[in-house]
């Protein structure tokens, strides 16, 4: 007979022999078609058993996070520009400070200082030279006291808003403080060589932005930080009644007096709840 054996599996492949044969199965894991398969689809390694391929270690990893970490410093000074370059020439002017002699660096300061001499004769250049030096050399002070006010205010104002306020905080607060002093001067309540002090320094444009960052606060600590901020300048001003205090209070109530540079500007009605210690991490991830 010409049939074939019913129990051959090797029969002809007519069309009973197709119906009588069972679907092709899909290769196990562990043949090495499906090792093949797998691989090329990038799922599993080609080696026995379709295990996951473990990650290269890196090969520099001290320098990659050094890396990752310059990165986040970078986005942070980056986010608040003219508060960095002007830290940056503080310090620099820091340095040359304590380098000059005790008798040179007071008649430099003087020269510089917006004292009522200085603003009679070179008004621009002394309310401009003043807010770039300090009496004393104390740097890392106005380091801390930048990060935690200055830096927020340019954050969120920006930086052309932030620069108005501080401006106009270290001009007015020294003309109400100089004019104080020639008051008192012209009443006979100071001495005439009082027109040669030093006014020099950083503290009213800073004390502005004290100011501005009330109006970043939501309600109700808003009202306890202005209450308390307002407190410490009366306090200041109570422990030492002289010119440079009643600037510190003028420049301060000037911050807070300019509300309307902050209207429409997002990032205000900041709460502290449940975002205190995630805020710093995420002004280094933007």
């Amino acid at each position: 007979m010409t049939t074939a054996d019913q129990t051959d599996p090797d029969g002809p492949t007519g069309s009973a022999g197709l119906a009588d044969r069972e679907p092709p199965q899909l290769p196990t894991s562990g043949s090495s078609s499906g090792s093949a398969s797998v691989s090329a689809s990038g799922s599993a390694s080609g080696s026995p058993g379709g295990s996951t391929a473990l990650p290269h270690p890196d090969p520099h990893p001290g320098r990659n996070r050094a890396l990752r970490a310059a990165t986040a410093v970078g986005r942070y000074l980056r986010a608040a520009p003219g508060t960095y370059i002007w830290l940056l020439i503080l310090g620099a002017n820091t340095f040359a400070l304590v380098r000059m002699s005790p008798r040179f660096r007071k008649y430099f300061l003087i020269t510089h200082s917006t004292n009522l001499s200085e603003l009679s004769h070179h008004p621009i250049k002394v309310l401009i030279a003043s807010a770039l030096w300090t009496e004393t050399p104390s740097f890392l002070f106005w380091f801390v006291v930048f990060n935690l006010f200055s830096v927020p205010v340019e954050r969120w104002l920006g930086t052309l808003r932030w620069l108005g306020v501080v401006a106009l905080a270290h001009i007015l607060a020294t003309l109400v403080s100089e004019g104080a002093v020639a008051y008192l001067i012209d009443a006979g309540d100071l001495p005439y060589r009082t027109k040669h002090t030093i006014d020099i320094g950083v503290s009213y444009a800073v004390s502005g932005a004290v100011g501005v960052l009330t109006w970043y606060f939501a309600r109700p600590l808003r009202w306890y930080y202005l209450g308390a901020a307002t407190a410490f300048y009366l306090l200041l001003l109570g422990l030492g009644w002289n010119f440079t205090n009643l600037g510190h209070l003028t420049a301060f109530l000037i911050g807070v007096a300019s509300y309307p540079l902050t209207i429409g500007v997002r990032g205000g009605n900041w709460r502290p709840s449940g975002t205190l210690l995630k805020r710093p991490a995420s002004w280094l991830h933007r």
